[in-house]
């Protein structure tokens, strides 16, 4: 099996080709290795021809070591001795640079691994640094990467224009199938930046994450593994609810529960909806921090049995609808403010929509029904996709 080489491989050994002047700017985080195992910073630091004069790090800091919507202060980066300008700081303003701050910069380089699921930033972190470049005239450069869970896959509804939000920027499902190159040609169209993606080599859109040769680095600090980012499209979901979605404890995403739980009934009402691809498990654990930090809580493990068949949305829909027909009472949503928005639920901005909301409860409640309602916008989904698509 080949292996995969991605964007930032191709630009440092060719950077003449995909760069522009002599100053870089670098949009990275702990992820942003080059196949030599050494961090893209190191790679410009000594470059002779391109000077580094900027560092830019998205949610979860340059280190990737900041827990989900912790505000991250500037720092300076010991390795090249540069400030590193925060991009998700303590307010809205704060997911986009300021102009003044590419002065001096020819080529901002973005070079992050993202999981393939609409909510997760980093996709947005770049579309608002596009926006920028495209006032400041600077060349935007995307390095792509492999979408980890296959570049084939789609699942879920469009994110409704009163629902955008940082875990929903663009119209795009839940699971878009998309990599971070091909994002920025889509947002592009409506941005019109001076754009140039760098494109992969030896991966192809059947592939998931562990078929590349690629080596796995934690993407945030709640997204250790690959079995967590195949799940993830749909658990997400969980984070707009009471329930702990497994934060603070070693299998985030990958089990959920709340002290209430019987698990043993749950897994019974989850096992007669035939899940294709999944197998839950009752499951005790204790988070150590988030919600129900201290207690002990019940729910269920997911385990992935046939990832090619698995549907992480539905999965988490049937969950879902489990908990309100055997709890009506306990399901119960977010409320405080989530990603710098408090006027709309948790739940509807990651579902997209309010009807997920407004309808799980009711008794003609029907998974059937509600992936029916998808089907028109995900088609129109694939056939914009196809305009952008690299590989």
């Amino acid at each position: 099996m080949p292996r995969t080489l991605s964007g930032i491989d191709h630009l440092v050994s060719q950077p003449e080709k995909y760069l522009t002047g002599k100053t870089v700017g670098l949009i990275v985080n702990h992820t942003s290795l080059v196949s030599d195992g050494k961090h893209s910073i190191v790679h410009f630091h000594s470059h002779s021809t391109f000077k580094l004069q900027a560092l830019f790090a998205p949610e979860h800091g340059l280190y990737g070591t900041a827990q989900d919507m912790i505000h991250i202060s500037n720092e300076i980066d010991p390795l090249s001795g540069l400030g590193i300008k925060s991009l998700y700081g303590k307010s809205e303003d704060s997911l986009t640079p300021d102009p003044s701050s590419l002065q001096d910069i020819d080529n901002l380089v973005f070079d992050i691994q993202d999981v393939g699921s609409r909510y997760y930033t980093f996709i947005y972190t770049l579309a608002n640094c596009m926006k920028i470049c495209k006032q400041a005239g600077t060349r935007m450069v995307v390095c792509d990467r492999p979408n980890p869970i296959n570049g084939i896959s789609v699942e879920g509804n469009l994110v409704g224009e009163s629902w955008r939000s940082f875990v929903g920027q663009y119209p795009l499902p839940n699971r878009h199938g998309m990599t971070v190159g091909e994002l920025a040609l889509l947002f592009n169209e409506d941005i019109h930046c001076n754009l140039k993606v760098v494109p992969m080599t030896g991966w192809e859109r059947k592939m998931w994450y562990d078929q590349t040769g690629m080596l796995w680095t934690p993407l945030s600090p709640n997204m250790p593994t690959l079995a967590t980012a195949i799940l993830y499209p749909g658990m997400c979901l969980i984070e707009g609810t009471l329930l702990s979605e497994g934060r603070g404890t070693t299998l985030p995403f990958e089990q959920i529960g709340a002290p209430f739980i019987d698990p043993h009934k749950l897994a019974a009402r989850l096992d007669s909806q035939l899940l294709p691809g999944v197998f839950v498990r009752p499951q005790y654990f204790k988070p150590m921090f988030q919600k129900h930090a201290g207690e002990n809580c019940a729910g269920l493990q997911f385990h992935v049995t046939d990832r090619n068949q698995f549907k992480p949305l539905r999965t988490t829909l049937a969950l879902l609808r489990a908990l309100a027909e055997i709890y009506p009472d306990q399901l119960q949503w977010r409320t405080e403010p989530y990603e710098f928005v408090s006027d709309r639920l948790a739940i509807d901005l990651l579902y997209g929509n309010s009807e997920l909301r407004k309808t799980i409860f009711k008794k003609d409640f029907s998974l059937e029904n509600i992936e029916e309602t998808w089907q028109e916008e995900l088609e129109s989904f694939k056939e914009v996709r196809n305009n952008y698509i690299i590989y």
